[in-house]
């Protein structure tokens, strides 16, 4: 009898996930372990592989519906549901049966060929699919160079270069516009912001520092390290500093459970880093930054924008942040609203370091200066606490050195 196959519970407690795209069509013959289906959850995508063979009868959930777990996802049909060869008709007894016909020595068998190659078929992940859709490149013209042969988004940008091809510029409507399906993470982005901006009271405080110690210590490391295989940006320092404020203003590390009707200060500093992936705006973070020296952040922070960047990003590696920080790097700009990422109660958005013009002992003179806007749940942290907080980190970045001094 036919298979249904039931959406697991793949993450922490997941209740249901919404269907990104289907790599197989209803019809098709599926092998064991094959990419069936790409889905969203709470975290990340994931794509889910065929738990055996056979065909699929029936897709149960269209691309962009959400299927709760423990529903039917896919109805796989068995060795049972194929069609049987009728069985041979015993002649009724009286009548002469037909002479049975002469024998048919039957046509050599043609040699087996080996099965073609699909996309569907190739060792890719969602991202590296989605990429080669974009550019309009069929993954079986791409050798891999992954694990086990799989395509990486560096294979197919290869291939891109390779054969000259360019992304394909979406198709506009018969008026000018463009459509684009809101689903998968961009959705999951707009409900988390909305959500956010329903249950925090939020407001924003703006301070500016003055990095130029800063800028010479991280550029005097940053030649140290040469040669040591790891790249030191000014985020490791935002991250520690961020810290040692938050141990002394608990009240920004912490999550109100409304049911128990109690603020919870969390004893442990787990520092998201919002970051944009191929897939959209994730969170990806360091878990117990408390612990870990300026080297072993700036390792960290290189190996999750790493993954980022390429569209990797583990589901290990998302969800049960404390605090989060937010830098756009050069692009940063002088101020921001950054949103809080519910249920936490704060959130830091760190801008740009630029040369400006700064009043030092009554003379103006060219500084590296660099602003902070934190936004707050004004429910659980008051203006003074904000403002306290901030001056926590601007003491910090004005006197880098004591950063390397701080316990872990």
């Amino acid at each position: 009898m036919a298979y249904e196959f039931r959406l697991p519970d793949i993450g922490e407690g997941m209740a249901e996930a919404e269907i990104v795209r289907w790599l197989v069509k209803e019809g098709d013959v599926l092998t064991q372990d094959q990419p069936m289906v790409e889905i969203m959850t709470d975290k990340a995508t994931v794509e889910i592989a065929a738990p055996r063979a056979g065909r699929v009868l029936d897709r149960c959930f269209a691309e962009g519906k959400r299927c709760p777990v423990g529903e039917v996802l896919v109805i796989i049909g068995t060795a049972d549901d194929e069609d049987r060869t009728p069985s041979p008709v015993t002649p009724t007894p009286g009548p002469t049966p037909a002479p049975a016909p002469a024998p048919v020595t039957p046509a050599p068998a043609p040699e087996a060929s080996a099965p073609a190659r699909t996309p569907e078929s190739v060792l890719a992940t969602p991202v590296v699919r989605k990429l080669a859709r974009e550019m309009d490149l069929n993954l079986t013209a791409v050798t891999g160079t992954g694990p086990g042969g799989q395509i990486t988004a560096e294979d197919v940008r290869a291939a891109k270069v390779s054969a000259g091809l360019v992304a394909p510029t979406p198709r506009p409507m018969v008026t000018g516009d463009v459509r684009i399906p809101f689903r998968g993470v961009r959705r999951q982005i707009a409900e988390h912001m909305l959500r956010t901006q329903r249950e925090v009271a939020q407001f924003t405080y703006v301070e500016e520092v003055d990095a130029t110690e800063l800028v010479e210590l991280r550029n005097k490391a940053e030649a140290r390290l040469a040669g040591h295989d790891v790249k030191l940006s000014y985020l490791p320092f935002f991250i520690r500093a961020t810290v040692e404020a938050l141990k002394k203003q608990p009240q920004l590390n912490a999550y109100l459970d409304e049911k128990a009707g109690e603020i919870v200060q969390r004893h442990e500093y787990h520092i998201g880093l919002a970051a944009q992936t191929p897939e959209g705006l994730m969170v990806p973070v360091i878990r117990h930054a408390d612990r870990r020296s300026l080297l072993e952040l700036a390792r960290e922070v290189e190996r999750l924008a790493t993954s980022a960047r390429t569209g990797h990003v583990s589901p290990s590696d998302l969800g049960g942040s404390t605090f989060t920080i937010t830098s756009l790097g050069a692009l940063g700009g002088l101020s921001a609203t950054p949103i809080v990422n519910y249920p936490e109660v704060a959130i830091l958005a760190v801008h740009k370091i630029a040369k400006r013009p700064a009043v030092v002992e009554d003379k103006i003179v060219i500084r590296e200066m660099l602003n902070l806007s934190l936004s707050v749940d004004h429910r659980m942290v008051d203006g003074h606490d904000a403002a306290k907080f901030v001056a926590e980190i601007k003491s910090s970045l004005e006197t880098p050195g004591l950063l390397f001094l701080e316990s872990t």
